[in-house]
């Protein structure tokens, strides 16, 4: 599929009946046939929410609440670990990840009758961890910068993961948010070529690009921050002291990294891209793969999941930190946020204990 990750769309894991429908079967293919294109359009449909603040209890994960406007992501980052989530909505974790999208238009009206329950306790929100805030779909919606609007009224604080352009959109509303000790942001960054951008993230901004978005940020008083992940045995791993000593050059403050993991549907979607982009390569990466997973594609423990284990991910581990502390760059830590500021618009201040 031009422009898209995957050209598959497997069946999700909760439907019990399937048919199968093979498009290259040798014959010959009308190119006006619509049951077999070469390219899908996004389709959007909207969800009316009944809440939006989703709360984490992952011990290794460094935040406890989130914020996702979309489901499905357009980026189409071939190993997202998202994307078996779209298998809830009875879509698959492949093509209709990419393609068929659920945008949350009341996100923002949910979130201000959400801060404004009396029990209601502040800790700081991230913005786009499962589905990219700021994937393209939102240059139309803007559902990601009516939420910053409301956390802005609110002095709420908010991270923001993301890998889009469109973030420097709404640089007003971060440098104010940031200005208050109220906001960070951390550019996922996994390659600094472009080629091989193209292929594992075809939708995303460029690596170029995404300095730039660091050094803009960075020079509005933003804390800026690097996410180096995943990292790919024998893909993108050589790339592990470039990608931060220009992240650093650009004014980033912080990185950490995370390590490829294969979650469910996952596993099919990203084996089928290395035989299509890197098929000489395709059994070396696996095996790497099992060998941090205990012999698995995929180890799903807390404290595990993020980095595997044994040499390699030791060696992973000691490199990065290694070129971190030579370039001054935090590890891991989470850039500290106020949550003293908290105040409905009414006027109303409240504690940190949400009285």
């Amino acid at each position: 599929m031009k422009t898209r990750g995957t050209s598959l769309n497997p069946h999700n894991r909760f439907r019990t009946i399937v048919t199968d429908r093979q498009c290259d079967d040798g014959w010959y293919q009308n190119p006006d046939d619509q049951l077999c294109p070469d390219s899908v359009a996004t389709e959007v449909v909207n969800e009316q929410v009944r809440t939006i603040i989703s709360r984490n209890r992952s011990p290794d994960v460094p935040f406890d609440q989130s914020i996702n406007p979309y489901r499905g992501c357009e980026h189409a980052c071939i190993y997202c670990f998202a994307r078996p989530t779209h298998a809830y909505w009875d879509m698959s974790p492949g093509l209709d990840f990419e393609t068929r999208l659920i945008a949350k238009p009341n996100a923002a009206a949910q979130l201000r009758r959400e801060l404004d329950k009396p029990g209601y306790q502040v800790s700081p929100i991230a913005l786009g961890v499962n589905t990219d805030a700021y994937q393209p779909v939102e240059k139309q919606r803007e559902i990601t910068r009516d939420i910053l609007r409301v956390l802005a009224d609110y002095r709420h604080p908010v991270s923001i993961i993301t890998k889009g352009a469109l973030i420097l959109r709404d640089l007003d509303l971060l440098s104010e948010l940031a200005g208050q000790g109220l906001c960070s942001v951390r550019v996922s960054l996994t390659t600094l070529d472009s080629s091989l951008k193209r292929q594992m993230e075809p939708r995303t901004a460029a690596p170029a690009t995404r300095l730039k978005i660091i050094r803009e940020l960075s020079a509005a008083g933003v804390p800026t921050g690097i996410i180096l992940g995943p990292v790919i045995p024998f893909i993108n791993d050589h790339e592990i002291e470039a990608i931060l000593q220009a992240a650093a050059d650009a004014g980033a403050r912080r990185a950490s990294w995370i390590m490829l993991r294969l979650p469910l549907e996952l596993d099919e979607l990203f084996r089928d891209w290395l035989q299509r982009h890197f098929p000489q390569r395709a059994d070396h990466v696996m095996n790497r793969i099992r060998d941090l997973r205990g012999g698995k594609s995929y180890d799903s423990r807390w404290g595990k999941r993020m980095t595997g284990t044994g040499p390699y991910a030791d060696l992973v581990r000691q490199r990065f930190n290694r070129a971190t502390r030579a370039l001054g760059l935090g590890r891991h830590e989470a850039e500290p946020l106020r949550k003293d500021l908290f105040q409905r618009p009414g006027g109303q201040q409240m504690t940190l204990f949400g009285l």
